[in-house]
Parts: structure tokens; sequence; C-alpha cells
């Protein structure tokens, strides 16, 4: 069996073929790290640190963690660390941890507020399905009435809204196994500490929902598992792209790099796929633009017709018929279309009249969310679909 995580399944959710590059191919990139997952990395073991030295009974005050905090950062910090941000240096970002750990300790302070059961707590747990989920919490803790409480520290710049804590997977599935681990449970709280905010946001899952959360990570497993067998890992492009370490590796975007590495206009005009594109690219502008004209001349057609009460204009050697007919608008609203197909069903007419809606049925097959005999009856083939779109980088989306 394989041991699952959030991140793991999220990446298959974010883009199958990015989870295919990392999980299955395990391919190998060079990944520079950023300033903000670092001095989030920092923050992180400072306040392991500070957890530490209360178990032990050692002094933590905000002076001793704001220094472990600084000399951890001298000693790991590197000038190869990437500062994405214009305007801001490493100064800056240091200066901001400190902040999120002088707050989060003048609010915590003393520290009473729950036992601490873990640190950087790690475990797996069985899912109903046999596989394996990876546990790991930043803080475990309870207090003496069967309370127990998950936290994660958050650097976020973006504060986490309670509709997000409460469908949070993540955590909610930490809590899976704290009941399973901890017989005295009687509640779970799940608890970020948004540090650069000073706040913290809460949320508690019932039994039945987390029954059903790890009833969907098991359907998504299966989906995974699925894909693995039949090496279908369909891309996913969106605005995470963007923060994908495998994007030179991706065909959707390899192009891009290859060319942007010629070294002059004369190398990039000549490449033989620009040439394709741009081509393809004029051929559709003339095409929308004749479409245009092509309606402009229709109006002005029936436009002339209508005014000499005629229905055939001649040109010099070709004519064209002006025929008006009646023709019928289905209504468009939910409501009124379900009566229309009763009002059809009870007439006796709906299945002379109704026609097979190719896209929805196409979709609903591929997906699979049609089986059985209906599937089997079709036959699925390859196919290509070409859609041009404006490259980003040149004022252009």
């Amino acid at each position: 069996m394989t041991t699952y995580s959030h991140s793991r399944v999220s990446t298959y959710e974010n883009c199958p073929y990015q989870y295919k590059l990392h999980y299955i191919d395990k391919i190998e990139v060079d990944v520079p790290t950023t300033i903000e997952p670092f001095m989030g990395d920092m923050v992180h073991q400072s306040l392991e640190d500070l957890y530490k030295r209360k178990k032990f009974k050692q002094r933590i005050s905000k002076e001793t963690l704001i220094k472990f905090y600084r000399d951890l950062w001298e000693k790991e910090y590197s000038d190869d660390i990437l500062i994405v941000k214009e305007g801001l240096d490493a100064t800056n970002y240091k200066k901001m941890g400190e902040k999120f750990l002088s707050d989060y300790y003048d609010r915590m302070h003393p520290f009473e507020q729950i036992t601490i059961l873990g640190l950087e707590t790690q475990d797996r747990m069985t899912l109903s399905d046999g596989n394996q989920w990876h546990v790991r919490i930043d803080k475990l803790g309870c207090d003496d009435k069967g309370n127990y409480y998950v936290c994660d520290y958050k650097t976020n710049s973006r504060m986490k809204d309670q509709e997000e804590a409460d469908s949070d997977r993540q955590l909610a599935m930490y809590s899976i196994w704290v009941k399973d681990k901890f017989k005295d449970v009687k509640s779970v709280k799940l608890i970020w500490h948004m540090l650069a905010f000073n706040k913290d946001a809460v949320s508690e899952r019932t039994d039945a929902q987390l029954k059903e959360l790890q009833e969907n990570v098991i359907n998504t497993i299966k989906e995974i598992e699925k894909a693995t067998k039949e090496g279908n890992f369909p891309r996913k492009q969106s605005g995470l792209c963007d923060y994908c370490v495998y994007k030179e590796q991706c065909p959707s975007f390899k192009h891009e790099f290859d060319i942007d590495k010629l070294e002059t206009i004369k190398e990039f005009k000549k490449d033989e796929g620009v040439q394709l594109v741009d081509e393809f690219s004029d051929i559709k502008t003339k095409l929308t633009e004749l479409k245009e004209k092509e309606d402009e001349f229709k109006e002005k057609l029936i436009k002339y017709a209508k005014q000499f009460g005629i229905d055939i204009v001649y040109g010099s050697n070709k004519k064209c018929s002006v025929k008006e007919f009646d023709r019928i608008v289905l209504p468009e609203d939910d409501e009124k279309k379900a009566k229309f197909i009763k009002l059809m069903k009870d007439l006796g007419v709906y299945e002379e009249c109704s026609m097979i809606c190719y896209p929805r049925l196409s979709s609903k097959i591929i997906k699979g969310e049609i089986k059985g005999e209906i599937r089997d009856a079709v036959d699925i083939v390859k196919d290509f679909r070409l859609s041009l779109s404006k490259r980003k980088g040149d004022g252009e989306e």
C-alpha cells in the first residue's frame, strides 16, 4: 500500500501531470529556495525550540526566543535564496519573522493554555482502504477536559477565513488520527496560528464530517491509482503553473523555454513552431474578419430585399436568395425548459424531436460518469483541438 499525504493528493488535484513527474517519474529539479518559506522555516524551528525549553523547565524569555531565531537565521541564510518581491531584502523578512515571534510570545505567554503532547509530530494512520496517510503536526496538545488541539503555524500574508478553516482537509485528517490514538478525546480543535495577524483560525469537525472527508480522500486515491495504472495524467493549466518547478519539462511550456533560450530575433523567427503559430494566427484572424464581413453583408442584403420587396438579388455571375422563415427559440430558463420538455413527453414527441447533446455525452463518458453498455457501445479515439491565446509577458494574457 502507498503512503499518501495532503500535499501528495493536492498535487494530483492541482495537476495530474505534475503528480506524475514528482511521484511516479521522480524527476529531480534544482529548485531555488525562496525567502518566504525560508523565513517560515526559521519561525517554525524557533517556536519548536521555545516549547522544548518549556518542557525541560528552561527559561523561555522573549529575548531568548528572538536570539535563537537570529542565530539560526545567520547560520542558515545564504545569498542564493531567492527574493522575488521588488523593494524587499533579506533584512525585511528577518524583521518580519522577529515580529511574528514577538507577537506570538506576548499573546501566548506563559504558554500554559494546553499540555504539549508533541512537536513536529510525525506518524502514519491506516485509511479504511488500507492505504497509509502521513501525519505531521506542528504542535499537538490537550487540556484536562479531554479537548485536543491540532495546531499549525502559518506565516501567510493572507488571513484564513472561517469558510477556509471549515473546509481544510489537512488538519481535519489529522483529527481522525488523534481520535484513534487518544481514547479520552471529547473534542479535537483545529487551530491555525496566523502569525502575520497575531490571530487564530479555529475549526472543529463532527464524526459524520470526518467520515465523509475520509471517503472523499479514498475516492481521490482511487482516481490516482486508476490514473497510475492506465498511465493517464492529463495536464491541468492554471495560475499555479507559474510556480511549478517542472514547468520546463511540461509539454505545455517546453517550447516556450526552448525559444526563450534563442539568442537572436532572427533565430526566434526561424523557429518552425513560431512560424506555424504565426501563420495559423493570421489565418484565424482573417477568418474572423471574413465572418464579420459575411454577417455584415447578410444584413445589407436582407435590408435591400425588404426595401424593394424581392426575395432574390442578382449579381454578375451569381444570385442570392433571401427567404424569410419562422424559427422557434427554445426557453433558456431551467424551470421553463423542464416544463417544455415535460410537455413534449406528454405529447409523445420528445423521442422523435430530441437530439443527443454530443459534447455533454462525450464529457460524461470520457470522465467515467457514464459506464457500462453505453460506454462499451462507443469508440474512444484520440483527436486534437487547436485554440489560440496570447502569450504572457508582452502585455498579453
